[in-house]
């Protein structure tokens, strides 16, 4: 990729993280255009705005001018049907709102994947006619429903976040992102490709996950901090999850300040 950072606000540009474990990221200095004509061309140029002005959409364009046979993803905190559009008739292959969730980052990055193997191992004309094709496939309307239905999960997904060890009930986050209980179960598994219990669980779990890693509290202590009000039941959810049980995975453990490097990774979520 050949990231061009076009944000005013300069902590915008923290959106390059996201990809950084997925692709390799050059950013272009001082929004020169020179490496395009290079003969390693980028599989992929980024236009990164928070909100589009201009200049920045009138580089876009002669981006495009310079380099016609390299895709462009154009990503935005902008949610405008107006510029969605503008992008695509542009010649944009992919227009992205910010911040991005999970499925979609991970639906991007699975159409780059199948995109970058089709540019290195091109198949004449079949190749050229598949990329037009891509390039035609998102609708700005579908873009546009898609993200209005995803902001409010965006705000569900935060609270969750901020109130794991709390009770928390579906009901009352439906309402709170103006939605009926039904529809919100729906479009929240759709977007995080679990229910909305099993998430919150799978949040919780986590949660213990690095407590117990990074604490010396008591686990009947860490199953209650964490929203749990059964210890017997978080000790099994816990195995089911992690393939063993607490006292298990702390005995596992350094203690705390020592072995970073052995420290347990992550469990992101796909969604």
């Amino acid at each position: 990729m050949l990231w061009f950072d076009l944000t005013h606000d300069r902590s915008a540009a923290d959106c390059i993280a996201v990809f950084a474990d997925s692709c390799r990221i050059a950013q272009a200095k001082d929004l020169s255009l020179s490496g395009l004509g290079a003969e390693q061309r980028p599989d992929m140029i980024c236009m990164h705005y928070d909100r589009p002005d201009t200049l920045g959409l009138g580089l876009l364009m002669e981006v495009k001018r310079i380099a016609p046979s390299i895709p462009i993803t154009m990503l935005t905190v902008q949610h405008s049907e107006e510029l969605a559009v503008w992008a695509f008739r542009s010649g944009v292959w992919e227009f992205l709102v910010l911040p991005l969730l999970n499925a979609e980052r991970d639906r991007y990055l699975k159409a780059l994947l199948a995109l970058c193997q089709m540019r290195s191992n091109p198949t004449g004309n079949g190749s050229k006619q598949l990329l037009t094709r891509e390039n035609l496939l998102p609708e700005s309307i579908r873009l546009t429903q898609q993200h209005q239905q995803q902001q409010p999960l965006q705000q569900a997904i935060r609270y969750i976040e901020q109130h794991y060890s709390e009770h928390l009930e579906q009901k009352v986050l439906a309402e709170r992102c103006g939605m009926t209980p039904f529809r919100f179960s729906r479009l929240f598994k759709q977007a995080c490709g679990m229910s909305f219990p099993e998430y919150v669980q799978r949040k919780r779990l986590e949660k213990a996950e690095e407590l117990l890693a990074n604490s010396q509290m008591p686990i009947t202590s860490i199953a209650y901090a964490v929203g749990f009000q059964d210890p017997s039941y978080f000790a099994r959810a816990f195995k089911q999850q992690f393939g063993c049980c607490p006292s298990d995975f702390r005995r596992s453990e350094p203690p705390p300040g020592q072995g970073d490097e052995l420290l347990p990774p992550q469990h992101s979520l796909s969604f």
